[in-house]
């Protein structure tokens, strides 16, 4: 069984910094790429960072360099520095990682999500 824990959110006055965590525990045969992702009440999930095993990133439009994703030095572990952070940012973060198994087939392992809230 695999396991996705996020922790890191909390609530933060406009232009504040959050540091969300992630790691993947249990059985794993290999990951192919890890990433974030966040839902705001009445709106699609939708992409914020991915970060491929190679450590290419790719971000959301809305980024526009604000946030910063990286591997951990701990096995199956990312970061997402998140910077100047507005209201708009408000939404659950959720985790996702991409299993590679074996014969090729690929498996989508998602947390339980941090709340990041963004209000004076």
């Amino acid at each position: 069984q695999v396991q996705v824990v996020e922790s890191g959110g909390g609530l933060v006055q406009p232009g504040g910094s959050l540091r969300l965590s992630c790691v993947v525990s249990g059985n794993i045969f290999a990951i192919r790429s890890m990433g974030w992702y966040r839902e705001a009440p009445s709106k699609q999930r939708e992409l914020v960072a991915v970060i491929t095993s190679g450590g290419t990133t790719d971000y959301g439009d809305f980024v526009q360099g604000r946030f910063a994703v990286s591997k951990g030095n701990a096995k199956n572990a990312m970061y997402l520095q998140m910077n100047n952070l507005q209201p708009e940012d408000t939404a659950v973060y959720y985790c996702n990682a991409v299993e590679i198994a074996v014969a090729g087939l690929e498996f989508d392992h998602w947390g339980q999500g941090t709340q990041v809230t963004v209000s004076s």
